[in-house]
Order: structure tokens, then C-alpha cells, then sequence
């Protein structure tokens, strides 16, 4: 019997998916709908594995996949399972990277086939196996490749001419557009390439550097 905290903001699937896992001989110790749930819940409980969604309030973007990486962060032994609709790449990664891929998992909802599978799947977390939509490493893969394949033709552009040094007024004259177009362009290649720190200096140059690398 696996003792796990669950993570997943819908009530209905959550119930579900509770009734589920007791139905094969496991016990869910607490069912939450947001990440700051899910962090108390496993500190409370100090389960034997976590199975958590990715997108959960407030921001319904990432936050289940980012506590996740956090709880492995401090405590490198607890089996996470991912079950979520969405490939959330930045912190896939640092996810399935974490504690030399040991006991985590990251499963696709809608490519479940059967119930037996799922279980299987929890199981072989929770005794340090990795289990990974073969979806989820495709993804993963293709970003790894050519992250720059995200880009627009026009974003291409402007980065081009960021990366010979000019500024966005003189990228803007080039391309005659205003300098607020050239703004929200970068802003754009900004999240494409998912470069999220908050030193703009820093981010044009690592977006320059992407450019360089291909």
C-alpha cells in the first residue's frame, strides 16, 4: 500500500482518481487543489509518493510542476508523479533531471489507455523508476534541438539584428517599425526561448547567445 498525496484542482477528477487508487489497495492521506496545498500536505504527512498536475491556481500555469521541483529540491527521495494535459518544458527538465531521474514520472492524461497502466505507473515511481510519455521526451527533444524553430520569421528578424549589437531604435529603423513593436517582439522571443530572469541586460544576451549557438 503507497500512502500519496494528491495534487489536482478539479474536484471531480480528483475524487475520481482518489476512489481509483483505493480501489487498488492504496491510501490517498490528503487530496488538495493548489500548490501551497500540496508543499503543506507533504510536509504534514511525509508520503511515499506524489502524484500532482501542472497547471493549478492561482496562475493555472505552472505551479503544481514547480512545487514539485521544489519538494524534490528538499527532499531528494520523494517519488513525484506528474499527471497533467500539458508539457510544461522549463521545469520538465529540472523535474525529470532531478536526483539522476530516480523515482519521477511525467504522464500525459488524455494518453492513459487503461487504469492498470496508470497503477503500474505509480508503482514503479514509488520504488525509484522513471516512467515517461514517450509524447512528453518527443516534446522535450524537439526543444532541445532548435529552440529558434519557435520564432517567428519577423522574431528571427529582430534577434538577428540584436545579435550585430543594436539597439532596439536602431533595430526598429531597420525594420521600420516602432520601437514598441520591437519591444513586444523580444518580449515574445523572451518567452518562446524561456529565458524568465528579471535582469533585461541579462536576457538579451542569452537570447543573443541562442541565436549564436544555432
Amino acid at each position: 500500500m503507497l500512502r500519496i498525496v494528491l495534487a489536482e484542482d478539479s474536484v471531480l477528477l480528483r475524487e475520481g482518481l482518489v476512489g481509483l487508487l483505493e480501489r487498488f489497495g492504496h491510501e490517498v492521506v490528503a487530496g488538495v487543489g493548489t500548490a501551497g496545498e500540496l508543499t503543506a500536505a507533504v510536509a504534514e504527512h511525509g508520503p511515499d509518493i506524489v502524484v500532482t498536475d501542472v497547471r493549478m491556481p492561482p496562475g493555472f500555469s505552472d505551479e503544481g510542476l514547480r512545487a514539485a521541483v521544489a519538494l524534490r529540491e528538499t527532499r531528494p527521495r520523494l517519488p513525484v508523479l506528474v499527471l497533467s494535459q500539458y508539457v510544461q518544458r522549463a521545469y520538465a527538465e529540472e523535474l525529470l533531471d532531478s536526483c539522476d531521474g530516480t523515482g519521477v514520472g511525467y504522464l500525459l492524461k488524455e494518453r492513459v489507455g487503461k487504469v492498470e497502466e496508470f497503477v503500474d505507473a505509480l508503482q514503479r515511481v514509488a520504488e525509484g523508476g522513471t516512467v515517461v510519455d514517450p509524447e512528453v521526451v518527443r516534446q522535450l527533444l524537439r526543444h532541445r534541438r532548435d529552440p529558434l524553430s519557435r520564432l517567428t520569421a519577423r522574431e528571427q528578424e529582430v534577434l538577428a539584428l540584436m545579435a550585430e549589437g543594436r539597439s532596439n531604435a536602431s533595430v526598429a529603423e531597420a525594420l521600420t517599425v516602432s520601437e514598441g513593436t520591437v519591444s513586444k517582439h523580444f518580449g515574445s522571443i523572451l518567452t518562446k526561448l524561456d529565458l524568465s530572469l528579471t535582469d533585461a541586460t541579462n536576457r538579451r544576451v542569452l537570447a543573443v547567445l541562442a541565436y549564436l549557438r544555432k
